[in-house]
C-alpha cells in the first residue's frame, strides 16, 4: 500500500471510531442522569456539599458525563480498529498474539478506573475533608468541581493501566527489551513521578498514593517484558532451526539429484 492508501485506511477508521463514538455519546446522554444520581450518593460524596455556581454547569457537567460514558464505550472498539490498522504489517503468528491484547488491555483499563474510584478516590477526598476540618474551614463544594476532580483521578489511571500491554506489546515486535527497561528505570520513574503530579493536587500524601501504584506498575511491566522476550527468543530459535532444517533438506535433495544425474 502507498501512503496516501494508508492515510486512507486511517481516516476510514478514524470516521468508523468517530461514528460509533457519537453513539455512545448519545448512550451517556441517557444514561447520565442516573450515573450523577448515583455518584452523588455514594459514601464518599455524601458528606460533600455540592452547589451549582453558574447557570451553565448542569449543562457542562451532562455534557462531560456523556463525553466519558462515550469513551468508556468505544474504548475497546479504539483498541481493534488500532490492531486491525497495524495488522497488516504483522506476521500471522503476531497477529494472533496481538489481537489476543485487546481484551487483556480493556481489562486493565476498567481495572485502572476501578482502583482509582474505589481505592484511591475515597481515600483523597477522606484525607481532604480532614484537613479541611482541621483548618476549621466550611466545605463549599461546585458539583462541576467534584465531579472534575473524579475525572481527573479516574480515567488517566485507565490508561496507565495500559502500560504492561504496551510493553508486553513493544517486546514481542523487538523494540525494546526487558534489560533496556531496567536500564531506564530512574528515567521512568521521575516520568511518572511528573504524571503523578499532574494527576494529583498539590500535596503529598495523595501523591503518593498515585506514584506507588505507578511505580509498581512499571516493575510488573518489567516481569511481564521478561515474560515475553524469553518467549520471543524461543520462537526466534525455533524458526531458525525450522530454517536450518529446511535448508539442509533442500541441500539434500540438489545432492540427490546430482547423484542420480
Amino acid at each position: 500500500m502507498t501512503l496516501y492508501d494508508h492515510l486512507g485506511e486511517l481516516r476510514r477508521r478514524i470516521i468508523l471510531v468517530g461514528s460509533v463514538f457519537l453513539a455512545a455519546m448519545i448512550i451517556g446522554l441517557i444514561i447520565a442522569p442516573r450515573v450523577i444520581e448515583y455518584l452523588q450518593n455514594i459514601p464518599a460524596a455524601e458528606d460533600f456539599p455540592m452547589n451549582v455556581f453558574s447557570l451553565t454547569d448542569p449543562v457542562m457537567l451532562y455534557m462531560n458525563f456523556a463525553f466519558v460514558i462515550g469513551l468508556i464505550l468505544v474504548f475497546p472498539l479504539l483498541l481493534h480498529q488500532l490492531w486491525a490498522f497495524v495488522a497488516p504489517g504483522l506476521l500471522e503468528n503476531e497477529r494472533k498474539a496481538t489481537l489476543s491484547y485487546i481484551p487483556i488491555a480493556t481489562f486493565l483499563f476498567f481495572g485502572g478506573l476501578a482502583f482509582a474510584y474505589f481505592i484511591l478516590f475515597p481515600n483523597v477526598l477522606r484525607f481532604l475533608s480532614s484537613l479541611t476540618e482541621r483548618l476549621g474551614l466550611t466545605e463549599q463544594y461546585g458539583v462541576n468541581d467534584y465531579f472534575s476532580f473524579l475525572f481527573q483521578l479516574t480515567l488517566p489511571f485507565g490508561l496507565l493501566f495500559q502500560l504492561p500491554v504496551v510493553v508486553m506489546f513493544l517486546t514481542r515486535l523487538g523494540m525494546i527489551t526487558p534489560a533496556w527497561l531496567r536500564k531506564v528505570r530512574k528515567y521512568a520513574y521521575f516520568v511518572l513521578l511528573v504524571v503523578a503530579g499532574f494527576i494529583t493536587p498539590p500535596e503529598i500524601v495523595s501523591h503518593l498514593m498515585v506514584t506507588v501504584p505507578l511505580l509498581l506498575l512499571y516493575e510488573i511491566s518489567i516481569i511481564i517484558s521478561r515474560s515475553t522476550y524469553k518467549k520471543v527468543l524461543k520462537a526466534e530459535q525455533q524458526r531458525m532451526e525450522e530454517w536450518a532444517l529446511e535448508e539442509q533438506k533442500r541441500r539434500q535433495e540438489e545432492i540427490d539429484k546430482q547423484n542420480n544425474g
